[in-house]
């Protein structure tokens, strides 16, 4: 059985107004507890900000959704429905690839359309192994959801379930590339199911294979964006819970937790005092043990994952060849992931993801202007360049990303730029993001599952943590699952239980079979 908080939980303060922090208060108000819900920033989102300048409308984290029911779910908490709240749209494709040798790909989330695509690009032997491919990683995804992702752990030996059997005849335990190498020969292919180890922070000749179920929620279970852009979902989000009767506080920076013994007795702010039960922590791990007083003791110091530099740039064009998301691949690979992850260099050849939300919402940006976002992976402060550093650097680099995208075909892009707002790892870090990082922990097997930081910490009974920092990981899907998470441990209910309600399902990608 798993650990739960003790003794009352009637009134339960949560600390940040991220997707975690949402997510909590919505399943904590479903079952029945009040919540006084407490934010520094003026609006709801956390690292899915919103930055309004001079007509563009920038969102500020995040920029792909994918599994959106989880989302729903908390939704569903209160009576409410996602799709009654906020209007996604299904991306066609869900990516498209460029590569350096000028060839590139469409990724389709739908199993007809992407096989057609990968037969038009490298041939009939490698739209078969696609079809290997997919059924493999909704097989990897099916094995793990219940028992290794939307879980709460309190120890390794929760792992010792059938899934766990059924994970290794999978080849969970072996590495993604080979993984990834068994269906497609294609180098370029391999990197589309790949590439979103640059963001978990481990490369894909270290990483298990079963963190294949990211590129499973990317390219199979299908990609949306909200109409508003992505700010829309935690701004949804804040509504329902205000409707369900959450004390919303926003622009109150939390100061320290009063305790009695080993319970948090009251939230102090810049403000006021706020009494409470129990506490829903989700700013970073360094941040919320800072509040606790302590930090749990690990056998090996917290690696965090690389960090980016932002650049969102208001333009007066744009270029034929962006989708809404583009991956565009510099020429190496596995030496990408060596600056990033072990000589903490910035990439020489860098691979950068480009989001248009424009092509898909031109609301976003004044009449006939284009809304562009470029990432770019860096080291995090830890292994590169510390956050003074970045005071220097920052317009250099950015110059120099500028240039490579000329290069690449993007024409005229630096005179094209009519607003831009640049951010870099000093950035993430004075908004308390650890090593200058806004994805956090990096999930390498001794941070992943039980072994990642858990969301009860040893000494304080009615605190639980939530967000990219503690289980399950890094990602919109995975956040959501978090904040569900935490509550779970206040309410005692079993978590993985989702209420039962009937939903409006979404638009499905196209091609896909049920």
């Amino acid at each position: 059985m798993t650990r739960s908080v003790p003794g009352p939980t009637d009134h339960v303060v949560v600390v940040g107004a991220g997707l975690s922090g949402l997510a909590a208060t919505l399943h904590l108000l479903g079952a029945g507890r009040r919540v006084t819900l407490v934010e520094r920033d003026t609006l709801p989102g956390g690292r899915a900000g919103r930055l309004d300048r001079a007509g563009y409308r920038i969102d500020t984290g995040p920029t792909v959704l994918t599994m959106p029911h989880l989302a729903d779910e908390a939704f569903a908490a209160v009576g409410e429905s996602l799709h009654d709240r906020v209007d996604l749209i299904p991306l066609h494709p869900a990516y498209r690839a460029l590569f350096a040798d000028d060839s590139s790909i469409d990724v389709h989330t739908g199993a007809e359309a992407m096989e057609a695509e990968v037969e038009r690009f490298a041939g009939a032997e490698e739209a078969a192994g696609y079809r290997r491919l997919r059924h493999w990683l909704e097989q990897l995804y099916r094995t793990q959801m219940q028992h290794f992702i939307d879980t709460n752990f309190d120890s390794p030996f929760q792992l010792l379930t059938p899934d766990l059997a059924r994970l290794a005849a999978l080849g969970g335990f072996g590495r993604l590339d080979a993984g990834i190498g068994r269906h497609l020969r294609d180098e370029r292919l391999r990197r589309v199911f790949s590439f979103q180890s640059l963001y978990a922070g481990v490369p894909p000749s270290r990483a298990l294979a079963a963190y294949a179920v990211i590129a499973y929620m990317d390219t199979v279970a299908g990609v949306y964006f909200p109409r508003g852009g992505m700010h829309a979902l935690p701004q949804a989000m804040a509504d329902a819970a205000a409707d369900a009767g959450a004390d919303l506080r926003f622009g109150q920076d939390v100061l320290r937790l009063e305790r009695s013994g080993s319970r948090v007795t009251a939230v102090v702010t810049d403000q006021e005092r706020i009494p409470c039960d129990a506490v829903v922590l989700t700013p970073d791990l360094p941040v919320a043990y800072g509040l606790l007083g302590h930090a749990p003791r690990r056998p090996l110091r917290i690696r965090h994952a690389p960090s980016a530099v932002v650049l969102h740039a208001g333009t007066d064009r744009t270029w034929p060849q962006l989708a809404h998301h583009t991956l565009s691949f510099g020429t190496p690979w596995h030496r990408t992931f060596d600056e990033l992850t072990r000589t903490g260099r910035l990439m020489s050849d860098p691979s950068l993801l480009i989001t248009r939300p424009t092509a898909t919402d031109p609301s976003l940006a004044p009449p006939g202007r284009h809304l562009h976002y470029v990432l770019a992976p860096c080291p995090n402060t830890d292994i590169g360049p510390d956050a003074t550093a970045w005071a220097d650097l920052a317009p250099r680099y950015r110059d120099s990303v500028l240039r490579e995208l000329e290069r690449r075909g993007f024409d005229g892009i630096t005179d094209a730029i009519e607003e831009q707002t640049l951010v870099t790892p000093a950035d993430w870090q004075a908004q308390g993001h650890a090593a200058g990082t806004p994805f956090s922990a990096a999930h390498t097997f001794a941070q992943t599952g039980p072994f990642r930081p858990r969301n009860l910490v040893r000494g304080t009974d009615n605190a639980v943590l939530a967000g990219c920092g503690t289980t399950p990981g890094v990602g919109v899907p995975t956040v959501l699952l978090s904040g569900k998470l935490a509550a779970a441990r206040i309410t005692r209910l079993h978590a993985a239980r989702g209420p039962q309600r009937r939903r409006t399902a979404p638009a499905t990608p196209e091609g896909t079979h049920s």
